[in-house]
């Protein structure tokens, strides 16, 4: 065998190529079910390390709250927490004493998270380059799996036109979608006292 043919073929890091060699799975959901979806995937996530992107604060911190509730434990990262915070929630993941760490796109930035074996996008981004940032984390050897909200489709389509395949789509089996709950209405306030008494001076001024 020739020097030529014992080289290793070279990698390419490119949108399409990490996009064509890695695995991806997508759902489709409502953005009110993704909780309870999120823990019907626990027999696939059970054992792995798991990094959760969500597009809010709140996003994140209900997440964890709902796990907690089923006994599962979490970690939640964003905006509101300190350096020192977010540096041991890091810590905490790359020691595997935590399984899930859920943040967002710009607490990822300043992460260096180690043995990544599946990323769950919670929500899509706002950027598509972001995506494929959050994709390079499970590169070849892991999976990423995406729960797409009807709000997500316009981003699922650009995506995949940018890694030039389409997204493995497939369901849940045995998950429940339940309608979205209808938002109450919610009563007026009452006026300000003032501001009857002044309308109701008006309405003196103009009977005289």
């Amino acid at each position: 065998m020739n020097e030529e043919n014992r080289q290793t073929p070279k990698k390419y890091y490119d949108q399409v190529s990490v996009g064509n060699r890695t695995k991806q799975i997508a759902y489709f959901v409502q953005q009110h079910d993704k909780n309870r979806m999120f823990f019907a995937l626990q027999t696939q996530l059970e054992g792995k390390q798991v990094l959760v992107l969500v597009k809010s604060k709140r996003s994140g911190d209900e997440l964890v709250k709902y796990l907690d509730s089923k006994e599962i434990k979490a970690l939640s990262i964003h905006g509101n927490h300190r350096d020192s915070e977010v540096e041991e929630a890091q810590n905490a993941f790359n020691t595997k004493e935590v399984r899930i760490l859920i943040t967002t796109d710009r607490i990822l930035e300043k992460l260096a998270l180690f043995d990544v074996n599946i990323v769950v996008n919670y929500d899509l981004p706002f950027e598509i380059d972001d995506y494929f940032k959050r994709l390079r984390l499970v590169d070849e050897i892991g999976l990423s799996i995406s729960l797409i909200d009807p709000v997500d489709e316009k981003m699922l389509a650009g995506i995949e036109l940018m890694m030039k395949c389409d997204m493995d789509e497939q369901e849940l089996e045995g998950f429940e979608y339940t309608k979205r709950p209808e938002k109450e209405k919610k009563e007026k306030k009452p006026r300000h006292k003032k501001v009857q008494q002044k309308a109701k001076k008006k309405a003196k001024k103009k009977e005289n």
